[in-house]
This record gives C-alpha cells, sequence and structure tokens, in this order.
C-alpha cells in the first residue's frame, strides 16, 4: 500500500494550481510510486486566510493514516500556519515547505497569513520540517528564508542556486528526503 502525501498548491487560481502541477508530476514521477499524492485545487475564498485553514484540515481528514505534507510557496506557509495552530490526531511523517513566504508588516490583507509569534514552539517536536529555497526566487526573496532559519533552528534547509519560484519544476532532491525519512533505498 502507497504511503499518501499531501501537497498544498501555491496561489489560489487555475493557473497557480496547473503551475504546480508540475511539481507535483515531478515528485510523483521522483517517488516511483511509493507515496500516493493527493492534489487538492485549493480555491480563493472570501475569508482572510482565503480559506485555506479549512481547506487544509478538510483535505488532511480525507486521508487515512500518517502522512507526508508538502506545500508550495502560499501553499506552503499556509501549511505552517495550519500545523503549527491545530491539533492534528493523524502521524505526519515529514514537513516539506518549497519557496515558502514569512508574512510580516502591518496591511490588513496579510492578517490571515502570519504565523503566531511562537509558532516554532507549537509544531510537533518529533517531525522533521525541511525547506526549500532557490536564490534567484523572484517572487518569494531569499531573505524570507534567512527569517525561518531564525525561527526553525532544528529544521534542515537547502537553499539552491537557481531554479526560481518553481524549483525549475523538478522536485528531484525534495523526493529524496521524503524516501530518506523511510529509510527507501530508490536512489
Amino acid at each position: 500500500m502507497n504511503r499518501p502525501l499531501l501537497f498544498i498548491q501555491g496561489g489560489g487560481s487555475a493557473e497557480d494550481y496547473e503551475a504546480d502541477k508540475k511539481l507535483v508530476e515531478s515528485l510523483q514521477s521522483t517517488l516511483s510510486g511509493a507515496y500516493e499524492v493527493h492534489y487538492p485545487s485549493l480555491p480563493n475564498e472570501s475569508a482572510p486566510d482565503l480559506g485555506r485553514i479549512r481547506q487544509i484540515g478538510d483535505a488532511i481528514s480525507r486521508i487515512d493514516g500518517e502522512l507526508i505534507l508538502v506545500g508550495h510557496s502560499l501553499g506552503a506557509s499556509m501549511l505552517l500556519k495550519y500545523v503549527s495552530e491545530n491539533e492534528i490526531r493523524k502521524k505526519i511523517t515529514g514537513i516539506f515547505l518549497l519557496a515558502t513566504p514569512f508574512w510580516s508588516g502591518d496591511e490588513a490583507w496579510k492578517e490571515g497569513f502570519k504565523l503566531k509569534e511562537n509558532f516554532a514552539d507549537q509544531l510537533p517536536g518529533d517531525v522533521p520540517v525541511f525547506l526549500y529555497h532557490c536564490r534567484d526566487d523572484q517572487e518569494v526573496p531569499l531573505a524570507h528564508l534567512t527569517r525561518y532559519r531564525e525561527k526553525l533552528p532544528r529544521a534542515t534547509f537547502r537553499e539552491l542556486a537557481s531554479g526560481g519560484h518553481q524549483l525549475n519544476n523538478d522536485l528531484t532532491m525534495v523526493a529524496k528526503d521524503i524516501l530518506s525519512l523511510a529509510g527507501s533505498a530508490y536512489f
């Protein structure tokens, strides 16, 4: 039986979903069928968090057993917010965050995205957290990764020389890290 993996898209438009589908396909291909990848479409709703917290909770509740969580961009930041602010009764075996914005500032529209000051203390202590970011990301500057390094000292950080915001649509490195958690010998 394949292990479940939930991938949360960045943005909320149909174009964002299609763009991230290439990331999902790369992950599925590299994982060689070891995981069943769940990739729900999460449209923007008229809520301060665009409906993501409820949508992520719904997606997690539909998956049986322990799972891997992966998010890209807005999806990564909202996944981190969800895990740090909600009780999850399923075993999470790893959290993988790609090109993750660190929301700050006083603009009202950011309030639904911002993490609580103590978010790192609220994450499950036994769950490995990985963050990936390309130095040439034009949408989420590398400075966001620096903020996460300050807040999440126990996390693993993968800073890539190039790949832009979409990591060249190549998640081979992420797949290798996922497989390493399970002790898989696919590579």
